[in-house]
């Protein structure tokens, strides 16, 4: 019996856990020889030390006899699917899943800050290898739905990433919620990357992980013992940086709001996943403020038809955590926002984060549910969901 039953659900938020030499056999020569391993410190203490180990305990027959009776209990590498690709079309059986959107779990970081060096050459070759193991990755099954990053720091370069992957079949374009370091994300020459992702049917996405340098970690000198983070350790999210998780988003989206990129793509969507969402409404609020306050002397401004939340509601898609009210979120944004996702196979998905969303919904109408957990993942993927689904 799958996790998951009863309805179609589309799984907004999944994860390959790599290894840490995960992109070396993906880059080409020259960028192979600079690599550095991923960090995979961010989890429970050790783990990282036990990759192999646990690995290998795929092979066993017993460890695997337990795969659908532990489904939802074994975390990171110890998970099905989660590193070995064959496995995943299992995992996906399992869960009940119609389709997962997959993205990497610990390289955003490091493909953010790249791009954010001077070396464009370094920037653009490591996305291409991670960009090749993701499809990788995907291609064992259709619906298993790739995320390849396009780094924006050159502006010429941008929109041929763009289209080369667009051309070997990526299933959305994952660019870093951090501003690049010598332009804005709206910038007029980037229009090319926009018009080829909405001519092609797929959205443009962006993760947890590539906001840059999001949170001042002076916060953390209280003159007190320093907390564990969510796992146990001491490299992952507190209750303290986790309140400035959607600060660089909300500064990305809303300037491609007022610059008008939404405006001149209208049918192009994005999917804000694992970055939140309870703070959805009040940042529409905001935006439409500004737009009251500064309509009558900003052209860019005049050159909108519509109010900033309108946008949000027409091209937006946004992925609430489990202990987050879904359900308030859909009243409050528009039930056309939240997505469902499990965070498979993450520790920070929970046992059962369908129980949870379930609870948040408890009270909400079949249409939001349905928006929830199939249609708004149908419109934001458009195309590639299509393709998937056959």
């Amino acid at each position: 019996m799958p996790y998951a039953e009863g309805r179609t659900y589309h799984d907004a938020d999944a994860h390959i856990m790599e290894t840490p030499d995960w992109l070396s056999e993906f880059a080409d020569d020259a960028t192979c020889q600079r690599l550095k391993d991923i960090f995979v410190g961010s989890v429970a203490p050790g783990e990282d030390e036990r990759i192999a180990e646990d690995l290998a305990l795929h092979g066993d027959a017993d460890y695997r006899a337990q795969d659908e009776a532990e489904l939802m209990n074994r975390k990171n590498w110890k998970a099905i699917g989660a590193t070995l690709k064959a496995d995943r079309p299992k995992a996906l059986d399992l869960l009940g899943f119609a389709s997962q959107l997959v993205f990497n779990t610990f390289t955003n970081e490091p493909l953010q800050r790249a791009e954010h060096d001077d070396d464009a050459d370094f920037a653009y070759g490591m996305a291409e290898a991670h960009n090749r193991a993701m499809l990788d990755f995907c291609a064992v099954d259709k619906r298993l739905l790739s995320t390849c990053y396009v780094p924006l720091m050159d502006l010429e370069r941008a929109p041929k990433v763009a289209r080369a992957l667009l051309r070997d079949g990526a299933d959305s374009l994952l660019i870093a919620a951090a501003c690049p370091k010598h332009h804005s994300p709206s910038h007029i020459a980037l229009d090319a990357v926009w018009a080829q992702a909405e001519e092609a049917g797929i959205p443009i996405v962006f993760h947890v992980g590539s906001g840059g340098n999001f949170f001042d970690r002076t916060y953390f000198q209280n003159g007190l013992p320093m907390e564990p983070d969510f796992h146990g350790g001491a490299e992952n999210f507190r209750s303290i940086d986790y309140m400035a998780i959607p600060n660089p988003i909300q500064q990305t989206l809303a300037t491609m709001i007022l610059d008008g990129v939404m405006e001149r793509f209208p049918d192009l969507k994005f999917g804000v996943i694992e970055l939140g969402a309870s703070w959805v409404p009040s940042w529409m609020k905001y935006m439409d403020s500004a737009f009251e306050a500064f309509q009558r002397h900003e052209q860019r401004l005049k050159n909108l038809p519509m109010r900033p939340s309108e946008y949000v509601r027409r091209q937006v898609r946004v992925t609430p955590y489990p202990t987050e009210d879904a359900g308030w979120i859909a009243e409050q944004a528009g039930m056309e926002v939240p997505l469902f996702s499990s965070d498979y196979p993450h520790v920070e998905g929970g046992r059962n984060p369908l129980g949870r969303f379930e609870k948040s919904l408890e009270h909400a109408s079949d249409a939001v549910k349905d928006h929830f957990y199939e249609h708004n993942f149908a419109d934001l993927m458009g195309a590639s969901l299509r393709r998937a689904l056959g």
